[in-house]
């Protein structure tokens, strides 16, 4: 292909600038005295968090020059993420689709002619929509997903350069082992095509398709220093039909379907409806024993809910930032879905007047919850929160303040009262030191 050599030609030259650091310890983020960090070759290092358990997760850390890409846009990472592995992927400005919805649109689907077809005055609220539009709106949605969602294989870490930005694209990580994510603008991963479903609750619910990061059946996974955001198209600015929001946006990073051993590190999460969803079903037949998770030092701003929310996995939810300015949109923070197992440790909560700390969880079927050294700030005042007491004293039936386990997997847990400054300080792309 005519751009191969310069695609080459790119990557060599910033492997050569930017040194690889082969004689440091697997796992190693300091360079030598005086020389930069090439972060396409840094590895999760040991203890941090789950990703870490058993062999570790060093993406495409080994890999030789010639895996080695450098992509300014879909078609380069397409090309890229096919290569042979393992191989590491440089983002370079912004990456965007180059189609409209308009070009996704299949079979004479319009949304006009589909919010005519299922009107709940028109088709009730007893059956989900079928019949012509609903397979032209299927059709389409099939069209948008072959082009904007990308396999992402094992052995493969995906590093942005300063500035980089992935937009209107959903990376899945699906049924692959050892990936590497990292200093990544992930922005609006909307879906054209949004499905109505009025038996979904007692009002029904607009459905969408698409995460920012889909990690679905994969292991060890580190998903690093990245900034999430809807950019321009912000969920609060979304269109009301048949009395519920059109929801555009799934997940950010969501873990679902049998995944095991991530990490979800340093990453700013900002304005979203459906954050980060840990376990897709209630059915214990693919995820029961797995989704072991560790959440930390992630800046959660803006955010309605699943900050996480989890099902059976054991998920150490630690030194977290959660900024809640609005009691109207929010729902919850933590999930506390069925079988699940969160030990939420040294997070800073800081919540607007309007907001009940007893909100702060939410329970999903699930039974308990550990909560240790949470700290709550409304106004100007801290103090501790046992976020377990808080739900309980508001709702029944009682959480249990016990979730069986004891977190090992962690580099050092830092006082809470320091998390505020930290996090706000290093989170996000364009923030690893």
């Amino acid at each position: 292909m005519p751009g191969r050599s310069l695609l080459l030609s790119a990557a060599l030259a910033i492997t050569a600038a930017v040194p690889v650091l082969g004689a440091a310890p697997a796992g190693a983020v300091t360079p030598p005295a005086g020389k930069p960090v090439d972060l396409g070759r840094q590895t999760l290092p040991a203890g941090d968090g789950w990703a870490s358990a058993g062999t570790g997760t060093t993406g495409g850390a080994a890999a030789p020059a010639s895996n080695v890409h450098v992509v300014a846009d879909r078609a380069g990472l397409a090309a890229a993420l096919a290569s042979p592995g393992p191989r590491i992927i440089y983002v370079k400005g912004v990456i965007d689709v180059d189609k409209t919805c308009a070009d996704f649109a299949a079979d004479g689907y319009t949304l006009t002619g589909y919010l005519a077809a299922y009107d709940p005055a028109v088709w009730g609220r007893d059956t989900e929509p079928s019949g012509p539009m609903e397979d032209a709106r299927a059709a389409s949605a099939a069209a948008q997903t072959a082009y904007i969602k990308l396999k992402v294989p094992s052995g493969t870490t995906i590093v942005g350069l300063p500035g980089a930005t992935i937009r209107h694209i959903n990376l899945h990580v699906d049924k692959a082992d050892n990936v590497i994510i990292r200093n990544i603008r992930f922005e609006d991963a909307a879906d054209c095509f949004p499905q109505w479903d009025p038996t979904d609750g007692d009002e029904g619910n607009w459905n969408s398709l698409y995460d920012n990061i889909s990690v679905t059946g994969s292991t060890h996974v580190w998903i690093d220093h990245n900034t999430f955001t809807d950019g321009d198209n912000p969920d609060a600015n979304q269109p009301v039909y048949f009395g519920r929001p059109y929801q555009v946006h799934d997940g950010q990073a969501d873990i679902t379907n049998g995944s095991d051993f991530a990490t979800v590190s340093w990453n700013a999460f900002s304005d979203h409806d459906k954050t980060m969803l840990i376990g897709s079903t209630n059915n214990p037949a693919a995820d029961r024993g797995k989704l072991s998770v560790t959440v930390h030092h992630n800046a959660f701003s803006g955010n309605l809910q699943r900050l996480p929310r989890v099902r059976f996995g054991k998920v150490h939810v630690y030194n977290n930032y959660y900024q809640v300015p609005d009691a109207g949109p929010f729902e919850y923070a933590l999930g506390v879905g069925v079988e699940s197992q969160i030990y939420a440790e040294n997070n800073y909560f800081r919540l607007s007047r309007s907001v009940d700390p007893a909100d702060l969880l939410y329970n999903w079927g699930g039974t308990t919850l550990t909560g240790k050294g949470n700290l709550l700030r409304v106004g100007g005042k801290e103090r501790p929160i046992d976020l377990v007491a808080a739900y309980n004293a508001k709702n029944d039936p009682d959480l249990g303040a016990d979730a069986g386990w004891t977190p090992t997997l962690h580099t050092g847990i830092d006082p809470a009262e320091t998390v505020r400054r930290e996090v706000s300080r290093h989170a996000g792309a364009g923030e690893i030191h």
